[in-house]
């Protein structure tokens, strides 16, 4: 399926992810309808789009239900959700609820308008793995009764409504489980490692790496992320696993964080140093690293940004747009 010229909703078109795949679809001639509430994402992400005449803002929660426009959408991606884990405990009855009660109007919106679905899941289905790399088939290892617990299972619970649709109602519903995302116009204060480390390093403030440093990660920067989550939205629907219809979208490079906290420094000119303390969150993963082979196979989607490509992109955007703001107490919204 080409992805071009047609009605698309994205919910959370206003968040970090969701914003880049807002321009990569104007950019290929679509209608695009970004649903967002403004909790988590920034409309300042979108300002520039709102010029184009197929872009349409539509400020709402989707907890609530969804508003009219657009009825009959070809494509719906849902991409509405808190990620940041300080938004894990203020936020938290929100992140399940907009899992399950916002996934399932965009379903429901799904089904009456016979749309292709796409949702946005998360690496964190897969808890602290007992398997790595990890791959779709990987049920995962989730502590419900942790303080991460809110995401981890909302999303968890969106992935099987999403299959109940797909087995009772014949939608055409894919998945995206999507490891650590970066790149331009993250929210620089939302407590993950690399805003913290970018604006820490920018400052020449001390580094803080919680534990030793040698918990992994596999970093991705935006560009990529959006072209896989395409990749599986273009997919004809005879081509989609029908039993397990969801696709790693990460960076098969795995990284230590004392690793990258010296990568960020060497691109940032930083003086920083590095400060070690111990780990604070119980069920932060020792090691994230995604087998992306099914999604390879399936469209040809491959990685192609350096890290260190990345991060200089990313730590330009934070010197012109974030670092100001973020010091006299208003980021943009």
């Amino acid at each position: 399926m080409e992805i071009r010229d047609l009605t698309v909703l994205v919910a959370g078109g206003a968040g970090f992810i969701g914003s880049h795949l807002c321009r990569e679809l104007l950019d290929r001639n679509c209608d695009v309808y970004s649903v967002d509430s403004g909790i988590t994402g920034r409309f300042s992400n979108i300002e520039e789009l709102r010029s184009n005449p197929r872009f349409h803002l539509v400020e709402h929660n989707i907890i609530e239900g969804l508003p009219e426009e657009p009825a009959s959408p070809d494509l719906i991606a849902n991409l509405a959700c808190p990620a940041s884990p300080t938004d894990f405990g203020p936020l938290a009855l929100e992140i399940m609820r907009v899992s399950a009660e916002g996934t399932r109007h965009l379903l429901e919106r799904a089904r009456e308008s016979g749309a292709t679905f796409l949702q946005a899941s998360t690496s964190e289905v897969y808890g602290e793995p007992l398997e790595h790399p990890q791959e779709e088939h990987y049920w995962g290892n989730v502590n419900t009764l942790g303080t991460r617990s809110c995401y981890d299972e909302g999303k968890r619970f969106a992935e099987a409504m999403l299959m109940n649709y797909r087995w009772l109602h014949g939608l055409d519903a894919r998945m995206v489980r999507i490891f650590n995302t970066y790149g331009p116009r993250m929210r620089p204060d939302d407590g993950r490692v690399v805003p913290n480390f970018v604006r820490q390093a920018l400052n020449h403030e001390p580094m803080t790496i919680y534990g030793d440093g040698g918990q992994t990660r596999s970093f991705c920067y935006v560009s990529d992320t959006v072209a896989g989550m395409l990749a599986v939205l273009g997919m004809e629907p005879e081509a989609v696993d029908a039993e397990r219809p969801v696709y790693n979208v990460g960076n098969r490079r795995e990284t230590t964080i004392l690793e990258f906290a010296r990568t960020v420094m060497e691109v940032c000119e930083s003086e920083s140093e590095l400060v070690f303390k111990p780990n604070p969150h119980a069920d932060d993963p020792a090691r994230r690293c995604p087998d992306t082979s099914k999604l390879h196979a399936a469209t040809g989607w491959q990685t192609k940004v350096d890290l260190r490509d990345g991060l200089s992109a990313t730590v330009a955007h934070f010197r012109e747009h974030e670092l100001q703001a973020l010091d006299a107490g208003a980021l943009p919204v």
